[in-house]
């Protein structure tokens, strides 16, 4: 019993197909218009409840089975409205109904049309062939073309819903890809360049306290403040706000160098107007530099220097040191790729220490034009974010 309710219970409980299926079911009544103005017998009356109830099974099964047998319910629809028109007229209503589902149960608009067709051939050949009356071939031969016609552009319509609906998915799937390689790569940039400065005023304090309690006091509170920074930017950095601005980068960066015990020179304009974008990926460039010198480069000197001309900038960090090694880490991988979201260039010379310079256009970059590139094929986002956790 329970199996027999099942497509009735299936069309009440799914609320995607709305009252659709209840509506159209009322035009199955027209199959009981000729049995009462006919005053047919008992036997024939019981004849065709049965069919009909027959094809109340057919009729909403469809509205919750998958191919292929769906099309088995077609047929079904089909092979009924064959038994019943010879003597009742109604029974054309079932090969409008299966040419109704045609185009819904197929893939292809061909595929559709031809079975609509066909359905339509079987219905006027039999109704020919048993000269039934006039209405009755009209009723079986228009109506299968122009409902299942009519159908076969909303399956159509239907069908590129669905393909838009799996294509916004996936484009909100890559921009979540995306926001996380986002993310990962700024807590990479902020977190390594705090940490280090960290590590350095941490093991000055420790040299201090015995010699200069007073200076070792000061450098633990610089820690305590560059501690709650870190806080914030980290904050900032999920939340999008990447960088707290190119000339407070360079007072940082040259702080930094300073408390490592390097020379530091810096050529740059205090007034220097640069776009958002721009500024924000200079500024993570010259965080992600300066805690590579710190960290890797054993040098002396240091020279930042940061220009504009022909409407390009050029960011230079070059040391005197030991140069870096010949692979590129995660920080310098994660520069390169924002500084070739802007159309610009990351060149690294390892000569007499190391040379890294970022040119840059001061056009504005169209955020458009940034997520073509962010978005990259899932697996690879997916990859390359693994890799820089």
């Amino acid at each position: 019993m329970d199996l027999a309710l099942k497509p009735f219970k299936s069309v009440l409980k799914n609320r995607d197909h709305g009252w659709g299926p209840l509506v159209w079911f009322v035009y199955s009544g027209f199959f009981f218009v000729q049995p009462v103005l006919a005053h047919v017998s008992l036997g024939v009356w019981l004849l065709d409840i049965a069919g009909y109830l027959v094809f109340c099974c057919l009729y909403f099964g469809l509205f919750w089975l998958e191919r292929p047998k769906a099309i088995v319910h077609i047929g079904g629809l089909i092979l009924l409205g064959a038994l019943f028109l010879p003597y009742n007229g109604g029974a054309a209503g079932f090969f409008i109904f299966a040419a109704a589902f045609v185009p819904f149960s197929t893939n292809t608009k061909r595929t559709a049309l031809l079975g609509i067709f066909t359905i339509t051939a079987i219905a006027a050949a039999e109704s020919v062939i048993l000269h039934l009356d006039i209405w009755t071939r009209f009723w079986a031969c228009v109506f299968p073309l122009t409902v299942g016609g009519s159908n076969v552009f909303f399956a159509e319509r239907n069908r590129m819903n669905c393909k838009l609906r799996k294509a916004n998915e996936e484009i909100e799937h890559l921009a979540k890809v995306a926001e996380r390689e986002r993310i990962a790569r700024d807590l990479h940039d902020v977190l390594g360049h705090t940490l280090s400065v960290i590590t350095l005023k941490s093991e000055l304090a420790g040299k201090l306290i015995d010699r200069d309690p007073e200076r070792a006091g000061k450098e633990i509170r610089e820690v305590e403040n560059i501690s709650r920074q870190a806080l914030s930017d980290v904050r900032d950095a999920i939340r999008g706000y990447r960088s707290k601005g190119l000339v407070a980068e360079l007072a940082q960066a040259k702080s930094t160098l300073e408390t490592a015990g390097l020379a530091v020179q810096c050529d740059a304009a205090t007034s220097m107007q640069l776009p958002p974008m721009q500024e924000s990926v200079l500024s993570l460039a010259v965080r992600e530099g300066v805690t590579n010198v710190v960290r890797h480069a054993n040098a002396r000197n240091c020279r930042l220097r940061i220009e504009q001309q022909n409407g390009m900038c050029r960011l230079e960090i070059a040391d005197d040191g030991q140069g870096f090694a010949t692979m590129e880490g995660n920080g310098l991988r994660g520069m390169r790729e924002r500084v070739e979201m802007l159309g610009g260039t990351l060149d690294r010379r390892n000569k007499s220490g190391t040379t890294l310079t970022i040119t840059l256009p001061l056009k504005e970059v169209a955020i458009k034009d940034v997520a073509e590139q962010e978005a990259i094929p899932e697996q690879e986002k997916a990859h390359e974010f693994e890799s820089s956790r």
